[in-house]
């Protein structure tokens, strides 16, 4: 069965919603305290307490990390700049800030790790872009940290955009870095 976008960004949405709850409430992923549940234990309670803190979060951070989850299985296209016809790697991330922010990013991988802030992975915070070197030549590959040690992106020929973790050895090897982008960084008018 193939979906069209809007079927694909309405499953995606609500994976969205699940994660972006689900990392509002581990404490290593975001930099502020997680909210106090309420004394009363009942399933109901904390689940309408979840939803009630997932309309309350408007940290720019989790609108990035929203936006970008709603593109997951979206397809990898090289040079794919458009949800539509398929996303790289720096088409993701440059899609992403666009929509979340407004902000314009440079194109390709290696371009935008000369954007923002440079950090150590120790530092990762969600919306932060994380740097691989997967074709033999730094800075080659970037992806959109979420937190607890994850990131999504879009990662080659024949793939979709997925979740991935930075732990495992692939991955691990291959890291190249770190970059914060302002909010407001590169913001077109």
């Amino acid at each position: 069965m193939t979906l069209n976008r809007s079927d694909r960004l309405r499953r995606h949405a609500v994976q969205a919603c699940v994660l972006a709850a689900g990392l509002w409430f581990s404490s290593s992923a975001w930099s502020i305290d997680p909210p106090q549940l309420p004394q009363d234990n009942s399933s109901l309670s904390k689940t309408n307490f979840a939803i009630a803190r997932l309309h309350d979060i408007t940290n720019r951070a989790s609108e990035l990390a929203v936006q970008a989850l709603s593109m997951l299985g979206i397809n990898y296209r090289y040079g794919g700049t458009s949800p539509d016809t398929g996303l790289d790697c720096s088409g993701l991330v440059q899609y992403v800030f666009k929509e979340a922010w407004g902000t314009d990013l440079p194109r390709t991988a290696v371009e935008i790790s000369r954007v923002g802030e440079k950090i150590g992975k120790g530092e990762l915070q969600p919306g932060d872009l994380v740097f691989y070197n997967t074709l033999r030549r730094g800075f080659s590959h970037v992806g959109i940290y979420l937190g607890d040690g994850k990131f999504i992106h879009s990662p080659s020929a024949g793939g979709q955009v997925r979740i991935e973790d930075m732990d495992v050895a692939y991955w691990k090897k291959r890291f190249n870095g770190a970059r914060r982008i302002a909010a407001d960084e590169s913001e077109t008018k």
